[in-house]
């Protein structure tokens, strides 16, 4: 296969990285597939049910760069899936390297998938697979929440406005919101972190008919003495747990051909995560619109730019990261349909539906946690621009602060009901809604100040009950219980940033 026949993620930006490919593509599910055959090769040696030297000889043949991918996948047509294909060039070599041995022939090729079937090895390549893609996600990911910790600390006390519905609703701060992010993220990173990915091992229909055939084998063999204790204790659940240890996977407590809980919860976490990392993309996606002006990206040399237009800066980060958000649940969805729909005990297309929404999956959320850590460690933050836009709605956006404080001071200045001095306050509200933008804040005190008697409501009080500062309920705790309560997540530096860290403009400085 020529260059120009691969598949380099033209049309998936996201993920169109060398270090996705490097963990996803083809070339490592190919790795994947040939690290499972040689750990079992070296479980077989370690129970003594192939020559001492066997595994040996399978790690040699299982260099993965010895084998043409583009031709194996090619072939794979002709029994529905990769591994039957591999395994004959697999045998091939190992047969050769064993011929070629200047101590004679082992006849190692008796290590070679003895006792297993194709969806054992790949279902257990593919968790491999998942195991090396997550360990890099996370590490991702935990560069990301640290330096949404230190936006979270640094901007405590940044007033902006909270938005619900599309539109302003009360005073919030920037250092929440970046908690938020950091709260959702490290959650879902919590999870597939604390997620098993399990071997698979159950032979030709999931009852361990021939890993039986080998226990017998075990207690019969000639095996060295020094082995003898150990091989008598043999049993196929005693070799699939050998073959966990090898390759640093969970073990099983039984087969899973048809009981996919452990492929839909592994998608169901990458997706969660995917679901985190969207949910910051669009927040800047908005508040970096030129109207908003609040948050923007960090530049880079030809990012952001337009084919047509010179003057744009296109949030591409964003756009990316949100771009991967809004295809990962349809997959994880494929999953499930997948899993729905194991027939019998071992499936008939099901299955083979299952490894491409998987492999896109990891490969969206791994892109996407790349795009993430670099918008997240050079966001530029405005707090200018969120005062403006706060004060847009100016002191009506306290109305909800102050119809709790004010509604009882009507009702016993004018001697009315609760209800009724309620209603007052909401007059005010509506008739101050009627005039100019510029005018809301001046009309919005006088009238407040004609409901109800000046002795009842000070100048003093009233300008307090107008201060954004002085509603934002528990804001600055909420941000520091959420930061607290993920410290694995975060560096201790990250909760002690000093405002050195945030220049004079508000940029964070990452």
């Amino acid at each position: 296969m020529t260059p120009s026949d691969g598949d380099f993620g033209l049309l998936s930006p996201v993920s169109a990285s060398p270090l996705v490919a490097a963990l996803t593509g083809d070339h490592a599910v190919i790795a994947a597939i040939l690290a499972v055959e040689a750990a079992w090769a070296s479980v077989l040696e370690d129970a003594g049910l192939v020559p001492d030297g066997a595994a040996a000889v399978v790690a040699h043949a299982a260099d993965p760069a010895r084998y043409d991918v583009a031709a194996i996948a090619e072939r794979a047509q002709g029994g529905a899936n990769p591994v039957i294909p591999l395994l004959a060039e697999l045998r091939k070599n190992v047969n050769a390297a064993d011929a070629d041995r200047a101590d004679g022939p082992l006849d190692a090729g008796a290590a070679v998938h003895t006792s297993l079937t194709s969806q054992d090895v790949l279902d257990t390549a593919l968790m491999l697979l998942a195991r090396n893609v997550r360990t890099t996600l996370l590490a991702e990911v935990r560069s990301t929440t640290t330096a949404l910790a230190a936006l979270a600390r640094g901007h405590a006390d940044t007033l902006c406005v909270g938005r619900s519905l599309t539109q302003h609703a009360l005073p919030y701060t920037f250092g929440l919101k970046a908690s938020q992010w950091f709260h959702g993220l490290a959650a879902a990173a919590r999870r597939l972190e604390a997620l098993e990915l399990p071997v698979q091992f159950g032979g030709a229909s999931g009852t361990l008919a021939a890993g039986s055939v080998l226990s017998v084998r075990a207690l019969t063999a000639q095996i060295p003495t020094a082995r003898a204790d150990g091989a008598r204790d043999i049993t196929p659940f005693s070799l699939a747990d050998g073959l966990s240890i090898k390759l640093g996977l969970a073990p099983a407590p039984a087969p899973w051909h048809t009981n996919r809980l452990a492929v839909t919860a592994l998608g169901d976490a990458v997706a969660a995560v995917v679901d985190a990392m969207g949910k910051m993309a669009s927040d800047v996606l908005f508040l970096s619109r030129p109207e908003v002006a609040e948050l923007a990206e960090p530049r880079a040399a030809g990012r952001g730019v337009s084919s047509a237009m010179p003057q744009k800066q296109n949030p591409v980060l964003s756009v990316l990261v949100r771009s991967a958000a809004l295809q990962a649940p349809g997959l994880a969805a494929q999953l499930h349909v997948a899993a729905a729909n194991f027939n019998d005990e071992r499936p008939d297309g099901a299955w083979h539906s299952e490894w491409p929404a998987l492999r896109q999956l990891l490969r969206l959320g791994l892109g996407a946690a790349m795009q993430l850590k670099e918008l997240a460690h050079g966001l530029q933050v405005f707090p200018e621009a969120m005062r403006r836009n706060l004060d847009l709605s100016g002191p009506l956006l306290l109305s909800e602060g102050v119809m709790a404080a004010v509604a009882p001071l009507i009702s016993a200045s004018k001697d009315s009901g609760l209800a009724e001095a309620k209603a007052r306050l909401q007059d005010v509200v509506d008739r101050t809604l009627q005039a100019p933008a510029g005018e809301q804040s001046r009309i919005y005190a006088k009238l407040l100040l004609e409901a109800i008697l000046k002795d009842k409501l000070s100048d003093e009080k009233l300008t307090q009950l107008l201060d954004p500062a002085n509603y934002v309920g528990e804001a600055r705790e909420i941000s520091r219980r959420i930061l607290a309560a993920y410290p694995d997540y975060a560096t201790p530096d990250a909760y002690n940033t000093e405002a050195s860290d945030i220049d004079p403009k508000g940029a964070h400085r990452g």
